[in-house]
């Protein structure tokens, strides 16, 4: 997942077994939607975890937490960083193979994808967990224990997604639990950051499999329920002039002026913007250029991320920093006093879409009555995860936890607890045996 983590994210992902999960860019507490939970969906989880098969997959998930322990140390400790997740995937599909998967193979970016036949096949749908984490090569992932709790880089977002799928591809295995539906049991790269949800991107392509539903695994707890997707425009932005000597080249156009200008007029006009309507966010994270104080730059950048679950206001915000950008560059062109003009390139680095599947669709009230099921409440979110591209595309989508609870997401203090962890392996079983329907 991608998102800043806080000192009050921190306390609240302390929370005992119905916590809810900080999902990726996450919005505050006021984005839960209070949704009605049909009865019909009650009725049916209800009806369907107490099928016998169902019951003795239970008890295997809570017979395999030794080994889900070990996968995940093991997955953990296997540096994934973005854009250099081969030596993970190699190992997941190896995982997933031992699991007892139909077919398994690694694809064009790296994805990971372990199919289960179903009885009909004529529905396919999709458990995921992302492979990435944030952390650059060369950060250290030993995993250490003290006590109950496992710390490590990346132990929590999203390695433990993957033990939670592998296990859960495990305990249908063993259970001899076979569904109506194709299952395929996925390990994507490029969740994170600039990764830009490549991998899920690559799933979707024109050629690529047809699914019919999407349970992404992110986050702990048992309760989140993520089914708006939380889209973002990023730009990395870069004004480039001749440069020269502060004093002998004085009157040359200045990269810096120009960025200074982008930025106080895109921030003035976006603030009035953010004022009203769905919630829509803005910021400048990274600025830099230049060599020496005695020195007119040569290039002077910035990056900007913008967010909103709204297209519209997504799209609008966006033109209000090209806006910014091309005036900048204008009023700086006509200062210069001789030399060439400065010139702007705007590169778009991460775009995210938005999109929201309406809570009234069964997906979703699955995933509320399971929760509920599990004496959780179900807490409907929106957020930046795996999700948002079948989401953006009209595909039944949500994103669930994987149990358990931990903090420090991001952090090289990453922390995650199995505190009933078994209950998230149970809750994503159950959402994808209602999704994908149990064969007779």
């Amino acid at each position: 997942m991608n998102r800043p983590f806080t000192l009050a994210m921190v306390a609240s992902a302390l929370m005992a077994g119905t916590a809810q999960p900080i999902l990726a860019q996450e919005e505050a507490d006021d984005a839960t939607e209070k949704v009605a939970l049909d009865k019909r969906y009650v009725s049916e989880i209800s009806t369907l975890a107490k099928r016998p098969a169902v019951l003795k997959a239970n008890q295997i998930f809570m017979d395999l937490e030794p080994q889900t322990k070990q996968d995940l140390i093991k997955l953990t400790e296997i540096p994934s960083p973005p854009f250099k997740e081969n030596e993970r995937a190699k190992a997941y599909a190896a995982m997933m193979r031992e699991a007892g998967a139909d077919s398994v193979w690694i694809d064009e970016v790296s994805n990971v994808l372990a199919k289960r036949k179903g009885k009909s096949g004529k529905k396919t749908v999709v458990v995921e967990a992302h492979l990435d984490t944030v952390f650059p090569a060369g950060t250290d992932v030993k995993v250490r224990q003290k006590g109950d709790t496992l710390y490590a880089p990346g132990v929590g977002d999203d390695t433990r997604g993957l033990t939670a799928v592998l296990t859960v591809l495990r305990g249908l295995e063993k259970a001899n639990i076979e569904t109506d539906a194709d299952v395929l049991f996925v390990g994507a790269v490029g969740e994170e950051g600039l990764g830009d949800l490549r991998g899920v991107k690559h799933l979707f392509r024109p050629n690529g499999p047809k699914i019919d539903s999407y349970i992404a695994v992110d986050g702990h707890g048992i309760g989140s329920i993520t089914h708006r997707g939380l889209g973002s425009h990023r730009y990395r932005i870069t004004f480039r002039g001749p440069g020269g000597h502060s004093y002998g080249a004085f009157g040359i156009v200045n990269p810096h002026g120009a960025l200074g200008k982008a930025i106080a007029y895109f921030t003035t006009d976006a603030d009035q913007f953010t004022k009203q309507g769905i919630k829509t966010t803005y910021s400048v994270g990274v600025i830099g250029g230049g060599t020496s104080v005695n020195a007119i730059p040569y290039e002077s950048w910035m990056e900007v991320d913008m967010r909103s679950e709204s297209p519209e206001r997504l799209a609008g915000i966006d033109k209000l920093l090209q806006a910014a950008v091309q005036r900048a560059l204008r009023e700086e062109n006509a200062m210069k006093r001789n030399g060439p003009d400065l010139t702007v390139e705007v590169k778009m680095v991460g775009d995210r879409p938005s999109g929201r599947i309406e809570p009234t669709v069964p997906l979703v009230q699955r995933a509320m009555a399971v929760s509920r099921f599990l004496q959780a409440e179900p807490a409907l979110r929106v957020g930046s995860t795996n999700a948002n591209i079948p989401i953006a595309r009209g595909v039944p989508s949500v994103t669930i936890g994987s149990g358990g609870t931990g903090g420090g997401a991001h952090s090289l203090k990453e922390w995650w607890l199995n505190d009933k962890g078994h209950l998230g392996l149970q809750r994503i079983m159950l959402v994808l045996l209602a999704e994908a329907g149990m064969a007779e």
